[in-house]
């Protein structure tokens, strides 16, 4: 049995230690550690056990977090431009992922929170239901929607783009070899601002090949998308009417990081974890789940403020404000660049040591990793990039 606030049951006998509001995968990944650090905890959201439709790619060393039972589709070559990579990528399969956060006692609501009161000894979550859920702490990992941190951003925004159409594996082998997966293969005969081949296997023996443009203002339209990759598509021979599904994808990379004083804590993408240069995401929540939970499990004890604060310390330490700083100052720096620098640019990237690269990419505290790759690929760019880089540099400086 459980306490009842308002008209929702709140499975405890009391009421929960955490609850966190969001259901994808940053919200489960937070949800499922916390309970595995013996906390009650409730996941809220409007359709929390609602399939995932996005396509989910990190590197298979971030997937040690996942819960029993999950699976991902591995790619054991990775090719990057003229590079292959020294890596294996892999991609969520999102319905066994699922499955396995569902198999964990994490307690879900079904509802759209409005806002929360903190009182003396507790939270109260507001719902559009007119329920309550009284909790210890609350974390907001609901996106770019942000319901508890501020909501989206105004105005025009850094935004990644892309149109993708998902194949039989047999069907997409002209552009993308099985067990394979292509980074940036560049459109080089397409006027305008610059696009590239993204190709991952999917489960069911499928691939997605999407045309993708990254970080832009605004983002480039996704019927240009559409027809780049269409074009791409007769090229290589490949009918576009054997495609199974498509996929449309739209986002800003703009995501703030919340002020360290508010009295909610956020993760994911709500936290402003989405990586400003490659708007990459689950990986870091995924690696990042587990000590932010040990952390509040540990600190609750002492009390709320007590588990905040030792929350944002495991999260937000000096050198993930930092490696942050960097990474939006790298964001900035492609938005300045000529449409025929930004493939030279991550040419001179993939040149550089891999373990730069994974410092750079992955390394969300690694301050030192961070830096010495910014200045490896400074130092692998020709002259006239490494002008163009400098310049546009400039007005971050000093402004």
């Amino acid at each position: 049995m459980g306490t009842y606030i308002g008209p929702v049951v709140v499975p405890t006998s009391t009421f929960a230690d955490v609850v966190v509001v969001g259901s994808g995968p940053a919200g489960w990944a937070l949800a499922d550690h916390c309970v595995r650090n013996g906390l009650l905890t409730a996941l809220v959201a409007p359709a929390p056990t609602e399939p995932w439709t996005a396509t989910y790619g990190l590197w298979t060393t971030q997937t040690g977090g996942l819960p029993p039972g999950s699976a991902v589709v591995r790619a054991r070559r990775v090719l990057a431009g003229d590079h292959v990579l020294n890596r294996e990528y892999a991609v969520l399969d999102n319905e066994a992922v699922r499955r396995g956060y569902a198999r964990q006692p994490v307690h879900t609501v079904a509802a759209v929170v409005t806002g929360v009161e903190h009182r003396s000894d507790r939270a109260v979550v507001a719902l559009e239901s007119g329920g309550r859920l009284a909790c210890r702490l609350v974390v907001d990992a609901s996106g770019r929607r942000r319901a508890l941190s501020g909501g989206q951003r105004r105005g025009s925004r850094p935004e990644q783009t892309a149109y993708g159409m998902i194949f039989p594996t047999s069907v997409a082998e002209p552009l993308v070899g099985r067990h394979e997966a292509v980074f940036m293969r560049w459109a080089g005969d397409t006027a305008g601002p610059p696009t590239f081949l993204y190709a991952v296997p999917l489960p069911d023996d499928r691939v997605l090949l999407e045309e993708t443009s990254l970080v832009r203002r605004p983002g480039l339209a996704l019927v240009e998308l559409k027809r780049r990759l269409l074009r791409r598509l007769e090229h290589a021979g490949i009918p576009s009417d054997a495609a199974t599904s498509t996929e449309h994808v739209r986002f800003a990379m703009d995501a703030p990081r919340p002020g360290p004083r508010g009295a909610d804590l956020s993760f994911g993408v709500a936290a402003g974890m989405m990586h400003p240069a490659t708007g990459y995401s689950v990986g870091e929540a995924l690696t990042s789940a587990p000590p932010l939970a040990r952390a509040i499990a540990e600190a609750l004890p002492r009390g709320r403020d007590e588990a905040r604060r030792a929350a944002r310390a495991q999260l937000w330490s000096y050198r993930a404000r930092a490696v942050r700083r960097l990474r939006v100052w790298g964001q900035r720096t492609l938005l300045t660049l000529a449409p025929e620098q930004v493939p030279e640019f991550f040419d001179a990237f993939f040149s550089i040591p891999e373990h730069l690269q994974d410092a750079y990419l992955c390394g969300r505290d690694d301050l030192a990793g961070t830096v010495a790759a910014m200045a490896a690929v400074h130092r692998a760019a020709s002259a006239r990039l490494r002008a163009a880089m400098v310049t546009g540099a400039l007005p971050q400086l000093t402004g």
